[in-house]
């Protein structure tokens, strides 16, 4: 009878790859669907498609560590198997927290992008702009404060929800594709340069962030030898498919000049051609249950990271004491979400998201590799994985530094902050424990 019970609070694999897919397809391809066209013109399914390859590359060195070393801390502690505490994987598990902040502010900018097109409050879509994405991180953060029962409840319907309207717009577009004079824009003549494609796959690559939240729910998975590696797997993959098809739908059924209109809106526009304005409102409902829900449930996993940092030694300690019922860093990851996405634009955001997870993910990749034998990896997927990462990465800050110096600052700010902080803090502790030991003696 105790069995039974201990069972029931396990995840199945439908459950696992439902995190995963739903960590993916939270507010991601909302908010980046327009600037991966602007960016990758008629190859933009190209383009979601190298960036899925990465993402599988890496969910393949997940899949590795999540069976070697499960545990809720998920990323921040495959990162210190691989370093110990050091400055260096402090340095990048805080960056790790600051990417979930520049995630809800990706999401959040979405939210704000499309809710106008339901209710104008002011008349004027700039500022209604501002109201709309700051209301909902608001309203996210009182939720979560309010139960951490709700938030997940949340995400389970909101899953669902998000994954019949797009598969419905994507049988819907797929069958407009036929006869539509819009089509010819997919043609290779239309594609960009393969280094702008790589780049726009790489900007957008924020719209896979995601799968590795099944890293955090790896000791509850049932049957975790068979089921963690299929969980990974399956919803990346799923996630591809998703992805590249909806690109094509896109393309194919909106001329350039309107995609480029309506950038940050771009998905409920494209289901105009197939469904008039019914469609238009239909997706964008879809595109605002889906930032919200991802609003909510990156709020949760953001003040996670931070607890587990402050636990683990490289955060202070503070951050492990509670506001109200919940850990401290819940609101200051509401408070700098808020900020980050009130001053930056979206691309800018989208850039430093992109980076920021690059960078993390090529050092997991990197971590598989240096322990391969130890978490029974083929060596050769790991190192792929992290030299795709980092040549994405770096190709991703050149580009962008010609177009979008803005993005590349932040996210190279962001990245130094993260390590002279970490190194300061660190030799502050050292220097306490020096204090301790000699009062002692």
């Amino acid at each position: 009878m105790g069995n039974s019970s201990k069972i029931k609070d396990k995840i199945s694999l439908l459950e696992a790859m439902s995190i995963g897919i739903g960590g993916m397809v939270g507010g991601g391809i909302f908010a980046v669907l327009g600037l991966a066209v602007s960016l990758a013109q008629g190859g933009t399914p190209i383009a979601f498609f190298f960036a899925g390859i990465i993402a599988s590359l890496t969910a393949y060195s997940y899949s590795k560590l999540s069976l070697a070393f499960p545990d809720r801390g998920g990323t921040v502690k495959f990162i210190n198997q691989g370093f110990g505490k050091t400055v260096f994987s402090g340095a990048i598990n805080n960056l790790l927290w600051v990417s979930y902040i520049i995630m809800l502010s990706l999401y959040a900018s979405a939210f704000g992008s499309y809710a106008p097109n339901l209710f104008s409050l002011t008349g004027d879509a700039s500022i209604d702009f501002h109201i709309y994405l700051s209301g909902i991180i608001i309203l996210a953060t009182i939720i979560n404060y309010y139960s951490v029962e709700v938030v997940s409840k949340i995400e389970a319907y909101a899953v669902v929800i998000k994954l019949i309207i797009l598969l419905g717009f994507v049988l819907v577009g797929v069958y407009g594709l036929f006869g539509n004079p819009n089509t010819e824009q997919l043609a290779i003549s239309n594609w960009e340069s393969p280094l702008l494609l790589l780049t726009g796959g790489m900007v957008i690559f924020v719209a896979y962030e995601g799968f590795e939240l099944i890293a955090n729910a790896a000791p509850d998975i049932v049957n975790p030898d068979k089921n963690i590696p299929k969980a990974y797997n399956y919803s990346v993959w799923f996630v591809v498919f998703l992805y590249v098809v909806i690109a094509i739908v896109t393309v194919g059924s909106l001329p350039f000049k309107e995609i480029a209109k309506a950038e940050d809106y771009v998905l409920a526009e494209a289901a105009k051609p197939m469904l008039g304005k019914i469609g238009f409102t239909i997706i964008t409902i879809a595109a605002l249950i889906s930032t919200f829900s991802a609003i909510n449930a990156s709020l949760y996993g953001g003040s996670r990271v931070s607890f587990e940092l402050a636990e683990d030694d490289e955060l202070p300690h503070h951050l492990t004491s509670q506001l109200w019922n919940q850990p401290i860093g819940l609101m200051i990851t509401a408070v700098l979400t808020l900020l980050i996405a009130n001053v930056l634009k979206l691309e800018s955001i989208s850039t430093a998201g992109s980076a920021g997870f690059l960078l993390i993910f090529a050092i997991v990749n990197y971590v598989a590799f240096k322990l391969s034998k130890k978490v029974k990896a083929k060596k050769i997927i790991p190192l792929l994985g992290f030299f795709m990462c980092s040549v994405a990465f770096v190709t991703l800050i050149i580009q962008q530094f010609n177009s979008n110096m803005v993005g590349v600052i932040v996210i190279l700010s962001i990245i130094i902050s993260c390590f002279v902080m970490e190194y300061l803090f660190k030799k502050q502790e050292a220097r306490k424990n020096l204090n301790k030991n000699v009062n002692k003696s």
